[in-house]
Protein backbone atom coordinates (compact mmCIF):
# COMPACT_ATOMS: atom_id res chain seq x y z
CA UNK A 1 0.00 0.00 0.00
CA UNK A 2 2.63 2.24 0.43
CA UNK A 3 4.42 2.27 -3.19
CA UNK A 4 1.03 3.30 -4.53
CA UNK A 5 0.74 5.88 -2.50
CA UNK A 6 3.90 7.41 -3.14
CA UNK A 7 3.12 7.24 -7.06
CA UNK A 8 -0.34 9.37 -6.72
CA UNK A 9 1.58 11.50 -4.73
CA UNK A 10 4.29 12.12 -6.85
CA UNK A 11 1.88 12.70 -10.06
CA UNK A 12 -0.28 14.65 -7.74
CA UNK A 13 2.20 16.88 -7.30
CA UNK A 14 3.55 17.25 -10.80
CA UNK A 15 4.35 20.86 -11.96
CA UNK A 16 2.29 22.28 -15.02
CA UNK A 17 3.90 23.34 -17.57
CA UNK A 18 3.71 26.49 -18.75
CA UNK A 19 4.08 26.59 -21.90
CA UNK A 20 0.32 24.80 -22.61
CA UNK A 21 -2.28 26.30 -24.09
CA UNK A 22 -5.05 24.30 -22.23
CA UNK A 23 -3.07 25.06 -18.58
CA UNK A 24 -5.39 27.00 -16.09
CA UNK A 25 -3.90 25.65 -12.84
CA UNK A 26 -2.48 27.79 -10.40
CA UNK A 27 1.07 26.36 -11.61
CA UNK A 28 0.70 28.40 -15.38
CA UNK A 29 2.81 31.49 -15.68
CA UNK A 30 0.30 33.35 -17.50
CA UNK A 31 -2.82 33.09 -19.67
CA UNK A 32 -2.54 32.31 -23.45
CA UNK A 33 -4.24 35.09 -24.39
CA UNK A 34 -2.48 37.82 -21.90
CA UNK A 35 0.73 36.43 -23.89
CA UNK A 36 0.04 36.48 -27.15
CA UNK A 37 -1.32 40.51 -26.66
CA UNK A 38 1.98 41.29 -25.04
CA UNK A 39 3.61 39.40 -28.01
CA UNK A 40 1.83 41.47 -30.36
CA UNK A 41 1.88 45.14 -28.89
CA UNK A 42 5.77 44.12 -28.44
CA UNK A 43 6.06 43.19 -32.01
CA UNK A 44 3.97 47.09 -32.77
CA UNK A 45 5.80 49.19 -30.70
CA UNK A 46 9.36 47.84 -31.96
CA UNK A 47 8.60 47.54 -35.43
CA UNK A 48 7.47 51.26 -35.28
CA UNK A 49 10.28 52.41 -32.97
CA UNK A 50 12.51 51.05 -36.08
CA UNK A 51 10.21 53.08 -38.54
CA UNK A 52 10.80 56.53 -36.68
CA UNK A 53 14.21 55.91 -36.30
CA UNK A 54 14.69 55.53 -40.43
CA UNK A 55 12.55 58.34 -41.40
CA UNK A 56 14.23 61.54 -40.99
CA UNK A 57 12.71 64.50 -39.69
CA UNK A 58 11.08 66.98 -42.39
CA UNK A 59 13.42 69.51 -41.82
CA UNK A 60 16.61 67.18 -42.58
CA UNK A 61 15.34 66.17 -45.84
CA UNK A 62 17.19 67.26 -48.05
CA UNK A 63 16.00 68.81 -52.14
CA UNK A 64 18.01 67.49 -55.13
CA UNK A 65 19.74 69.91 -56.15
CA UNK A 66 18.74 72.43 -59.02
CA UNK A 67 20.16 72.31 -62.46
CA UNK A 68 22.68 75.70 -62.98
CA UNK A 69 24.97 76.90 -66.02
CA UNK A 70 27.44 79.44 -66.86
CA UNK A 71 25.84 82.34 -68.00
CA UNK A 72 29.13 84.34 -68.37
CA UNK A 73 29.81 83.68 -71.63
CA UNK A 74 31.18 86.15 -74.76
CA UNK A 75 28.20 85.39 -76.84
CA UNK A 76 25.96 86.29 -73.54
CA UNK A 77 28.02 89.33 -73.16
CA UNK A 78 27.78 90.68 -77.17
CA UNK A 79 24.23 90.13 -77.26
CA UNK A 80 24.12 92.49 -73.66
CA UNK A 81 25.79 94.87 -75.44
CA UNK A 82 23.50 95.25 -78.77
CA UNK A 83 20.84 95.61 -76.02
CA UNK A 84 22.73 98.27 -74.42
CA UNK A 85 22.69 100.28 -78.10
CA UNK A 86 19.13 100.56 -78.26
CA UNK A 87 18.43 103.36 -76.25
CA UNK A 88 21.42 105.27 -78.13
CA UNK A 89 19.66 104.20 -81.87
CA UNK A 90 16.73 105.09 -80.45
CA UNK A 91 17.92 108.91 -79.81
CA UNK A 92 19.54 108.95 -83.26
CA UNK A 93 16.51 108.55 -85.16
CA UNK A 94 14.66 111.00 -83.14
CA UNK A 95 17.47 113.75 -83.36
CA UNK A 96 17.52 112.45 -87.10
CA UNK A 97 21.20 111.58 -86.70
CA UNK A 98 20.90 108.71 -88.99
CA UNK A 99 24.08 108.31 -89.75
CA UNK A 100 24.89 106.78 -86.08
CA UNK A 101 22.17 105.31 -86.63
CA UNK A 102 23.25 103.15 -89.64
CA UNK A 103 26.57 102.52 -87.65
CA UNK A 104 24.36 101.32 -84.71
CA UNK A 105 21.98 99.00 -86.84
CA UNK A 106 25.64 97.57 -88.50
CA UNK A 107 27.19 96.98 -85.26
CA UNK A 108 24.07 95.08 -84.10
CA UNK A 109 23.74 92.99 -87.16
CA UNK A 110 27.76 92.10 -86.84
CA UNK A 111 27.28 91.41 -83.39
CA UNK A 112 24.15 88.99 -84.04
CA UNK A 113 26.20 87.10 -86.27
CA UNK A 114 29.42 87.02 -84.17
CA UNK A 115 27.22 85.30 -80.88
CA UNK A 116 25.91 82.98 -82.67
CA UNK A 117 29.12 82.15 -84.34
CA UNK A 118 30.97 81.76 -81.11
CA UNK A 119 28.08 79.59 -79.58
CA UNK A 120 28.26 76.61 -82.17
CA UNK A 121 31.98 76.78 -82.55
CA UNK A 122 33.18 76.91 -78.87
CA UNK A 123 30.10 75.24 -76.91
CA UNK A 124 28.79 78.33 -75.53
CA UNK A 125 25.30 77.78 -75.67
CA UNK A 126 23.60 78.56 -72.14
CA UNK A 127 19.54 78.40 -71.93
CA UNK A 128 19.53 82.10 -70.96
CA UNK A 129 21.39 83.22 -74.57
CA UNK A 130 18.21 80.86 -75.99
CA UNK A 131 16.09 83.66 -74.54
CA UNK A 132 18.45 87.12 -74.59
CA UNK A 133 19.43 87.08 -78.64
CA UNK A 134 15.72 87.18 -79.24
CA UNK A 135 14.95 89.33 -76.59
CA UNK A 136 17.60 91.66 -78.22
CA UNK A 137 16.23 91.54 -81.25
CA UNK A 138 12.62 92.25 -80.17
CA UNK A 139 14.40 95.37 -77.95
CA UNK A 140 16.07 96.66 -81.62
CA UNK A 141 12.64 95.75 -83.59
CA UNK A 142 11.01 97.61 -80.70
CA UNK A 143 13.28 100.66 -80.79
CA UNK A 144 12.87 101.45 -84.26
CA UNK A 145 9.70 100.71 -84.78
CA UNK A 146 8.81 103.19 -81.94
CA UNK A 147 10.66 105.86 -83.00
CA UNK A 148 10.45 105.41 -86.97
CA UNK A 149 6.45 105.67 -86.28
CA UNK A 150 7.23 108.76 -84.10
CA UNK A 151 9.34 110.26 -86.98
CA UNK A 152 6.47 109.42 -89.65
CA UNK A 153 8.44 107.25 -91.36
CA UNK A 154 6.48 104.04 -90.60
CA UNK A 155 2.63 103.63 -91.07
CA UNK A 156 1.13 103.01 -87.22
CA UNK A 157 -1.35 100.52 -87.87
CA UNK A 158 2.07 98.63 -88.58
CA UNK A 159 3.24 99.38 -85.99
CA UNK A 160 0.67 98.52 -83.69
CA UNK A 161 0.74 95.19 -84.71
CA UNK A 162 3.82 94.92 -84.34
CA UNK A 163 4.17 95.71 -81.09
CA UNK A 164 1.04 93.88 -80.41
CA UNK A 165 2.68 90.54 -81.24
CA UNK A 166 5.64 91.21 -79.05
CA UNK A 167 3.64 92.39 -75.88
CA UNK A 168 1.93 89.17 -76.00
CA UNK A 169 4.90 86.88 -76.30
CA UNK A 170 6.96 88.86 -73.90
CA UNK A 171 3.80 88.01 -71.25
CA UNK A 172 3.44 84.45 -72.24
CA UNK A 173 7.25 84.11 -71.67
CA UNK A 174 6.62 85.51 -68.05
CA UNK A 175 3.70 82.90 -67.57
CA UNK A 176 5.89 80.03 -68.91
CA UNK A 177 9.05 81.00 -66.81
CA UNK A 178 6.97 80.71 -63.99
CA UNK A 179 4.90 77.88 -64.66
CA UNK A 180 7.99 76.05 -65.48
CA UNK A 181 10.61 76.93 -62.84
CA UNK A 182 11.19 74.12 -60.36
CA UNK A 183 10.00 74.77 -56.95
CA UNK A 184 10.28 76.64 -54.62
CA UNK A 185 8.89 79.18 -57.06
CA UNK A 186 10.19 82.60 -55.01
CA UNK A 187 11.31 85.85 -56.63
CA UNK A 188 14.60 85.51 -56.43
CA UNK A 189 14.94 81.96 -57.92
CA UNK A 190 12.81 83.83 -60.95
CA UNK A 191 15.32 86.15 -61.47
CA UNK A 192 18.10 83.61 -61.50
CA UNK A 193 18.50 82.94 -64.91
CA UNK A 194 20.98 80.38 -64.22
CA UNK A 195 18.30 77.84 -63.18
CA UNK A 196 17.22 77.09 -66.51
CA UNK A 197 13.26 76.09 -67.06
CA UNK A 198 12.20 76.44 -70.33
CA UNK A 199 14.06 76.94 -73.66
CA UNK A 200 11.84 78.65 -76.33
CA UNK A 201 13.06 77.83 -80.01
CA UNK A 202 12.04 80.14 -82.62
CA UNK A 203 9.74 78.51 -85.69
CA UNK A 204 10.83 78.79 -88.92
CA UNK A 205 8.02 81.17 -90.14
CA UNK A 206 9.42 83.67 -87.20
CA UNK A 207 12.87 83.16 -88.24
CA UNK A 208 11.75 84.78 -91.88
CA UNK A 209 9.42 87.12 -90.46
CA UNK A 210 12.87 88.53 -88.07
CA UNK A 211 14.85 88.74 -91.02
CA UNK A 212 11.97 91.16 -92.68
CA UNK A 213 11.12 92.87 -90.46
CA UNK A 214 14.87 93.94 -89.69
CA UNK A 215 15.44 94.35 -93.35
CA UNK A 216 12.66 96.90 -93.49
CA UNK A 217 13.23 98.95 -90.86
CA UNK A 218 17.29 99.27 -91.93
CA UNK A 219 16.13 99.71 -94.95
CA UNK A 220 13.87 102.85 -93.56
CA UNK A 221 16.80 104.11 -91.42
CA UNK A 222 18.74 104.61 -94.47
CA UNK A 223 16.40 105.78 -96.83
CA UNK A 224 17.52 109.93 -95.81
CA UNK A 225 20.92 108.55 -96.80
CA UNK A 226 19.77 107.32 -100.11
CA UNK A 227 19.07 109.42 -103.29
CA UNK A 228 16.88 106.99 -104.73
CA UNK A 229 12.94 107.13 -104.37
CA UNK A 230 12.27 104.29 -102.06
CA UNK A 231 8.44 104.94 -101.19
CA UNK A 232 6.68 102.27 -103.67
CA UNK A 233 9.45 99.36 -102.17
CA UNK A 234 8.73 100.37 -98.86
CA UNK A 235 4.94 99.88 -99.07
CA UNK A 236 5.09 96.43 -100.54
CA UNK A 237 7.72 95.42 -97.64
CA UNK A 238 5.09 97.08 -95.13
CA UNK A 239 2.43 94.88 -96.51
CA UNK A 240 4.58 91.58 -96.60
CA UNK A 241 6.07 92.49 -92.80
CA UNK A 242 2.44 92.69 -91.56
CA UNK A 243 1.58 89.17 -92.89
CA UNK A 244 4.52 87.64 -92.01
CA UNK A 245 4.15 89.06 -88.13
CA UNK A 246 0.50 87.71 -87.50
CA UNK A 247 1.62 84.53 -89.33
CA UNK A 248 4.55 83.79 -86.95
CA UNK A 249 2.68 85.34 -83.64
CA UNK A 250 -0.18 82.55 -84.46
CA UNK A 251 2.57 79.86 -85.19
CA UNK A 252 3.66 80.03 -80.95
CA UNK A 253 0.30 79.42 -80.13
CA UNK A 254 -0.08 76.18 -82.90
CA UNK A 255 3.60 74.47 -82.87
CA UNK A 256 4.68 72.29 -80.41
CA UNK A 257 8.44 72.79 -80.88
CA UNK A 258 8.06 76.33 -79.99
CA UNK A 259 8.69 75.91 -76.32
CA UNK A 260 10.90 73.00 -74.61
CA UNK A 261 10.53 72.30 -70.82
CA UNK A 262 14.43 71.87 -69.71
CA UNK A 263 13.45 71.13 -65.76
CA UNK A 264 11.29 68.09 -67.12
CA UNK A 265 13.81 67.15 -69.52
CA UNK A 266 17.12 66.72 -67.29
CA UNK A 267 14.22 65.20 -64.44
CA UNK A 268 13.36 61.81 -66.74
CA UNK A 269 17.55 61.90 -67.02
CA UNK A 270 17.77 61.11 -63.64
CA UNK A 271 18.74 58.27 -62.01
CA UNK A 272 15.72 56.19 -59.76
CA UNK A 273 16.98 56.60 -55.64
Amino acid sequence: MVLPNLIAAKHAFRPLRPHCSHSLGIFSRSPPRLTFSFSFASRFSTSSLKNSEHKPPPSQVQRKPSIRENIYTIPNLLTLSRIAACPVLGWSIIKGDFNLATSLLVYAGLTDLLDGFLARRYNMKSVLGTILDPAADKTLMTTLTITLAIKGMLPVPLAIIILGRDVALSLSAFYIRYNTLPPPKTWSRYWDFSLPSAEVRPTEISKINTALQLFLMGSTTISPLISYDLAMPLLALQWVVATTTVWSGLSYVFSKNAIRVVAQRHRRKAPPS
